[in-house]
């Protein structure tokens, strides 16, 4: 490794044109990713207990699929270690066209995939298995696919560009919905033995449409920049823990919210409303689609709101409120009212939904370029194993345990806080590592450690060669 990173490299040259072919290039790709994933925790709350786990009762068969919907989880760490690795030694342009096709192995295989009555064990076996892979594609993507939108993007802008990459999780969750909401026309008898299939195997047509895209995309200028100046690192997961560990841990929980919530609202909600409250599948799953599309119109503005004021009571702004809207989406939900339910459901998305879209790009700048792809996909991808691929799993076990929503409900705004306490941290700690105001001019011309959003930043690359 060079003795003196960045002495002999030019800084990286950044264009609105290829900023916003970025930019696009993440959401469509992060956009197919998200729907072959959340296709998955559709059916699981719908069918796979049934069609995989047949011995147990209908409610233990649930969970069991939960589990199964968990282990993807679980393995999303291991892509983020593997690709976070080879994407900030080698480039984050080939990570992330690998991710996308073992995502569609891993998809199209669950769609291919006889039933427990068809081959006894072997189904849930090879259902975790392929599961495992899914969730190690995904691992892998989140990073690639936010670093790639915001390191093409101008040093003031990387918090909006970091947005059209999170924008891809509704718009592919709302594709799923949409999709198993057009299945809702097939009969029960059909939906069941084949029907719940078509989203799975549909997935082989979307990768390679995201994949055609992805291979006309160059590699990100500060990656080349860091490839010039020789400033990667031998062991990116080793530097991370050894000179990262605080900033790890705080993004772990302060990625909480923008991801725990969606699970709980939706996977968890939906086998809930039409299992125990006695609401039509296609009905439930029209609330959630409402919801979704409001996600998809509100969410950008977190990002702009992050931009234009201090990003710490931007913050505040977007999560206190789902402290009552989040409670409230129960109560009207439990009314068993189709329109209450829907109104309960937008209202408690806005706002882990704005915070959602500010984080990829505060998270991208919490690290230096030749540990960031490795440091926000550990950061992101630990949050999602510990805390959102367990939700739905945590709220069927409350649920089924104490015969009450409120223990769901408290776990919800438990998620909450711990993300506005960690997100509040992480940015104290930003600002207090810039010093005065006077240095903030110079930290903004680091293209590779550029400042978090209006009073963060992260250290100087030389502490970390």
């Amino acid at each position: 490794m060079n003795p003196n990173p960045g002495r002999d490299a030019a800084p990286p040259e950044y264009s609105t044109r290829q900023a916003r072919k970025a930019g696009v290039t993440a959401f469509v790709g992060t956009t197919i990713e998200w729907f072959d994933f959340y296709i998955y925790g559709t059916a699981s709350a719908l069918v796979l207990g049934r069609l995989f786990f047949p011995d147990a009762s209908p409610a233990v068969g649930t969970l069991a699929a939960f589990a199964t919907f968990a282990i993807g989880f679980v393995a999303r760490p291991l892509g983020g270690i593997v690709f976070g690795h080879f994407g900030d030694k080698f480039g984050r342009k080939n990570a992330v066209i690998i991710t996308l096709i073992l995502m569609g192995i891993g998809t199209v295989g669950v769609g291919c995939l006889p039933a427990y009555s068809q081959i006894g064990i072997w189904a849930p076996v090879l259902l975790v298995a392929l599961r495992v892979v899914q969730g190690v594609a995904m691992g892998g993507e989140w990073g690639g696919a936010v670093l790639i939108a915001t390191e093409f993007a101008p040093p003031n802008k990387k918090v909006l560009y970091g947005a059209f990459a999170q924008q891809g999780s509704p718009v592919g969750n709302l594709l799923a919905t949409l999709a198993f909401l057009a299945l809702t026309l097939l009969s029960d008898s059909v939906f069941e033995s084949w029907g719940w299939r078509l989203p799975f195997l549909a997935s082989a047509a979307l990768v390679v449409v995201a994949l055609y895209i992805r291979l006309r995309i160059s590699e990100t200028p500060e990656m080349k920049k860091a490839v010039v100046a020789q400033e990667r690192t031998r062991m990116p997961l080793v530097e991370v823990l050894r000179s990262h560990p605080v900033e790890l841990l705080l993004g772990v929980g302060a990625v909480v919210a923008g991801v725990a919530i969606t699970y709980v609202k939706t996977t968890f909600a939906l086998a809930w409303a039409t299992a125990d409250l006695g609401f039509d599948r296609g009905d439930f799953l029209l609330v959630i689609t409402i919801a979704l599309v409001a996600q998809v119109l509100v969410q950008p503005f977190g990002a702009v709101l992050a931009t234009k004021i201090d990003p710490s009571r931007a913050i505040r702004w977007m999560l206190l409120p789902e402290l009552v809207l989040l409670p409230l989406m129960f109560l009207l939900v439990q009314s068993g009212s189709v329109p209450l339910a829907m109104l309960g459901m937008v209202l408690a998305t806005a706002p882990h939904a704005m915070y959602y879209a500010a984080l990829a790009g505060i998270l991208a700048q919490v690290f230096p370029t030749n540990v960031r792809y490795t440091g926000i996909s550990l950061s992101y991808q630990l949050s999602t194993a510990i805390f959102a691929g367990t939700a739905p799993m945590l709220c069927q076990f409350l649920l089924t345990r104490t015969d009450s929503i409120w223990p769901v409900v408290a776990l919800g705004l438990g998620y909450v806080a711990l993300s506005l306490a960690c997100m509040t941290l992480l940015l104290r700690r930003g600002e207090a590592r810039r010093g005065p105001d006077t240095e903030r001019g110079e930290a903004r011309r680091e293209s590779d450690t550029e400042p978090l959003p209006a009073h963060t930043s992260t250290r100087k690359d030389a502490a970390h060669s």
